[in-house]
């Protein structure tokens, strides 16, 4: 396939592969409520929205030092309770007695992303549990979907990412070219989430888990974890994929999961399982009724970071120590030492080309070419895990690719045990 023929990404998705990792935020209403689920029945009032020490700061400011570029809250959950003072609603912030019914979450969370220099995005559910006219008048809850995305992309400067949670909408029919239009003209470059005009997808489920392969174009987009069935697609779109998850058991804050909190070892899996395929992992920690993100949850999440950093942050070989031989990437060692990962991007500005790939390494004491790893996709990012191996050489071979592959990084690493 030539180069031309490929699909090709816009520089905008480009920019959200590259930011990786992200924190999800979900905090409304819903919080004040022990053991409610999504689409309960029950009642909740405004009145018990009371968030006193609210610190979306500590927020952002825990997320930069754990090495996330991004940050989604939920502006708007299923229950319909909006997280700014909307005047289409009264089932919002400023019905509750919080700042006396003047405050603006939305608001002090965008501002806190730009003092932080992170990526501000808002989860906006497009099913609205509080709208009694959501399906009785399609035409009216369009008009409501477009006046709260009007005020929501006009009153906080530019937002990167509006992510459309599928949930709840699966036999609803929305004017999505009314819609997306309105979204676009207001803000070109915003990215939207797998729903009406997607720049990227959900990867299918909520555990963190990529597959292997997971490629950058798709057919077709799954939109919701309450069914199987695929939406699909007018044409191949370039959609990378990212993974959404909970640090705990319940989105929300909950007094009963602290027991569930994720370890190391399974954030460090997700990684590998998430950015090391390629996608974007998005991990949700939910503030708490005081307004900040749990002691517990705070301090695994440095932990996680600081695990990153630790085992990918000082490489001991980089690209710049690779040469292009007869179509492979060959780096020799000055003396034979450790290596224990291979972290590979390749360059997709003129879209995906690599089909599959290997890893080999020169042996320490033969000088032996030994292939220790068979790959598919590479896309923006393939950390290649292997055991601890010394070598003395390392060569990247592109075994099938859709025209010439062009590589943009290579990376060799040694983290040994914690």
């Amino acid at each position: 396939m030539s180069t031309s023929l490929r699909v090709k990404p816009t520089s905008r998705q480009l920019d959200f592969q590259d930011w990786e990792f992200g924190l999800f935020l979900h905090f409304g209403l819903r919080t004040f409520y022990e053991g409610y689920v999504d689409f309960d029945k029950r009642p909740m009032s405004p009145e018990a929205f009371v968030p006193e020490r609210l610190d979306c700061d500590q927020w952002i400011r825990t997320a930069k030092e754990a090495g996330m570029n991004y940050a989604v809250l939920t502006a708007k959950h299923h229950d319909g309770f909006s997280n700014w003072p909307t005047r289409y609603s009264t089932f919002s912030v400023a019905a509750s007695p919080w700042r006396n019914g003047q405050g603006d979450v939305v608001r002090e969370f965008v501002d806190a992303c730009r003092r932080h220099g992170v990526k501000p995005g808002l989860y906006y559910s497009p099913y609205d549990g509080s709208a009694d006219f959501y399906n009785q008048d399609a035409k009216a809850y369009d008009d409501y979907f477009v006046n709260q995305m009007t005020e929501l992309l006009t009153q906080y400067g530019d937002i990167d990412i509006l992510w459309f949670d599928g949930c709840g909408s699966e036999e609803h029919e929305y004017d999505w070219p009314r819609i997306i239009g309105e979204i676009r003209r207001l803000q070109p470059n915003v990215l939207l989430f797998n729903m009406g005009d997607p720049n990227f997808r959900w990867v299918g489920n909520e555990d963190g888990l990529a597959p292997v392969p997971c490629w950058n174009v798709v057919d077709s987009t799954e939109i919701s974890i309450l069914t199987d069935a695929s939406e699909k697609l007018a044409e191949r779109l370039w959609l990378p994929a990212e993974c959404d998850v909970q640090m705990r058991e319940n989105w929300f804050y909950s007094d009963s999961d602290a027991h569930t909190l994720k370890s190391l070892d399974e954030l460090m899996g997700m990684y590998y399982s998430s950015v090391g395929r390629g996608a974007n992992l998005l991990l949700n920690v939910g503030p708490d009724r005081e307004g900040r993100l749990p002691a517990i949850d705070t301090e695994r999440l440095l932990e996680f970071g600081a695990e990153i950093r630790r085992r990918f942050g000082s490489p001991i070989a980089t690209f710049a120590d690779f040469e292009l031989r007869d179509g492979k990437w060959v780096y020799t060692a000055e003396k034979p030492h450790l290596i224990d990962h291979i972290v590979i991007e390749e360059e997709l500005t003129d879209g995906e080309a690599v089909r599959s790939f290997a890893v080999s390494i020169v042996t320490a004491k033969s000088r032996r070419m030994c292939r220790m790893y068979e790959g598919r996709n590479i896309g923006h990012k393939a950390i290649v895990r292997l055991p601890a191996v010394k070598a003395s050489g390392v060569v990247l071979d592109i075994t099938e690719s859709d025209g010439e592959p062009k590589i943009r990084s290579i990376s060799l690493h040694y983290a040994g045990d914690r």
